[in-house]
């Protein structure tokens, strides 16, 4: 359904260290970087979209959307916690830490936070915690 989202950043080598560490947490490959444009994009490993770029703004000044948010897919719950801490150790502003919000569905694992130009960000897993599988009982 989507080719790809494009957020606007203001200083791009700070917007590329935030996001490179995080794409790598969320197993997405850089597909190119160009800082004298200055852009760069990420991709899924196994199809060339959708594309997730960063980049000056075409018109000018970056400035976050009002009501705006991407929301990243995460592989796992660790992973949607490590993409939160990695976000505020890189200068990012918690919008709210990672959990469970049974609001949206029982299994729906997010965490939320600002890049350093405020645009809002989710990373979030959908997938249900695995069953347990009961231990085996001792034999007589």
């Amino acid at each position: 359904m989507l080719s790809h989202i494009f957020i606007g950043v203001g200083d791009f080598a700070r917007a590329f260290d935030f996001y490179a560490g995080l794409m790598s947490e969320l197993d997405l490959r850089l597909k190119f970087s160009d800082p004298d444009k200055p852009w760069a994009g990420w991709v899924g490993r196994a199809a060339p979209r959708p594309l997730f770029l960063i980049g000056h703004p075409f018109a000018g000044a970056a400035a976050p959307g009002n009501g705006n948010m991407v929301a990243l897919l995460a592989p796992s719950r660790a992973a949607v916690a490590r993409c939160h801490a990695l976000a505020l150790l890189r200068g990012g502003v918690c919008e709210g830490p990672p959990g469970l919000r049974p609001e949206y569905h029982p299994d729906y694992y997010g965490a939320y936070f600002r890049d350093p130009d405020g645009n809002k960000i989710c990373v979030c897993c959908h997938d249900p915690l695995p069953a347990q599988v009961p231990e085996a009982l001792p034999e007589d």
